[in-house]
């Protein structure tokens, strides 16, 4: 394949996002650490922004805090704002700008405040960067008043979900799978030989979830639920199940973790009758512990077993490689944890 004809990778279709938000909105702002050009920031997505338009992306000094308020405060006085933490780790130095200020802002003044403010977080693991550079931390964020919390997904396209953010007009923390920046994006309902997607609908501000199956789209002995940095090792944890334990799962990957309804996706979960909720976060008031909670108190009477989760190990995660994959969820560790509970 050549380069003209590959598909656009993950990273790619953001950077192409976040140019088309700032072409159309004269009053959007981007900031953060180095993402002027040549730079572009830590992972290449702001590349060729700053040249465009130079007055409205800026570098800043290294103060997530500085960013985040920043952002906060065009926000509030009606512009957009986007806003880049070179890693998610980081974010945790923001956390009284973006939960306290710009949370409670769209609330607080005794009449609703439009409130477009998107924090991108590269997150997650296995590229070897250290327990500071490589933790998931979307539990921060869930259970916040006026909060939303997204995830990139291969199957979601960012215009569009920049544009489902943007129209929410609250405040967004969008996590990115720093891996999955260099995975292609999928496209005609095609995984890859063995698997195939659809986009269902998905709640109004929620965007669409996206069901991930076989080709013959047998009905399923599991389900699993899993946001979009774990589609690869989901996918070939799918696959393996099948081919190699004749086990037949379907995957569905949301856009938005929070405020999350599960009500859409019932019948579909009904039908499987073993749930898997899948994450790359530790355990412990997370999101998959969250989601699992509702699916067992919405569907416990149809249910042959109580909802499995799967999640990072209790550790630091350490920045030796193989020592690494023991801590992080993995295709195999997914692929163990369906087949002992199937027994």
């Amino acid at each position: 394949m050549t380069a003209a004809t590959r598909a656009t990778r993950v990273g790619e279709d953001l950077n192409r996002a976040l140019h088309t938000v700032l072409e159309r909105d004269p009053a959007a702002y981007f900031l953060g650490e180095d993402v002027a050009d040549p730079y572009g920031g830590a992972f290449k997505i702001a590349a060729g922004l700053s040249s465009r338009f130079p007055d409205r992306v800026l570098s800043t000094p290294i103060s997530e805090g500085g960013i985040a308020g920043a952002g906060a405060g065009l926000a509030l006085m009606g512009d957009t704002a986007i806003v880049e933490m070179m890693f998610a780790d980081f974010v945790t130095l923001a956390l009284d700008h973006v939960l306290n200020f710009a949370g409670k802002s769209v609330a607080m003044y005794g009449r609703r405040v439009p409130m477009r403010l998107i924090v991108r977080c590269p997150t997650g693991g296995n590229r070897g960067y250290g327990p500071t550079h490589s933790q998931s931390l979307q539990k921060l964020f869930l259970g916040f008043p006026g909060i939303n919390v997204f995830e990139v997904s291969p199957f979601h396209p960012n215009e569009a979900l920049f544009e489902t953010m943007l129209a929410a007009a609250e405040p967004c923390v969008l996590f990115e799978d720093k891996v999955l920046y260099t995975r292609p994006m999928f496209a005609d309902g095609i995984v890859d030989d063995l698997l195939r997607y659809e986009l269902l609908p998905g709640t109004p501000g929620g965007g669409p979830i996206a069901r991930v199956f076989a080709v013959d789209d047998a009905p399923p002995d599991w389900v699993l639920l899993a946001p979009g940095g774990l589609t690869d090792r989901v996918c070939g944890a799918l696959r393996s199940l099948l081919l190699d334990e004749e086990l037949s799962c379907q995957a569905l990957v949301p856009s938005r973790l929070y405020p999350f309804d599960l009500d859409p996706l019932l019948p579909l979960l009904a039908g499987a009758r073993r749930i898997c909720v899948v994450e790359d976060g530790t355990a412990g008031g997370s999101w998959g512990e969250t989601v699992a909670q509702a699916v067992h108190r919405a569907l416990w009477g149809a249910l042959t077993a109580p909802v499995l989760t799967v999640h990072a190990a209790q550790l630091p995660i350490p920045a030796a490689g193989h020592l690494e994959r023991e801590v992080l969820v993995q295709q195999t560790t997914i692929h163990s944890a369906v087949l002992e509970a199937s027994r």
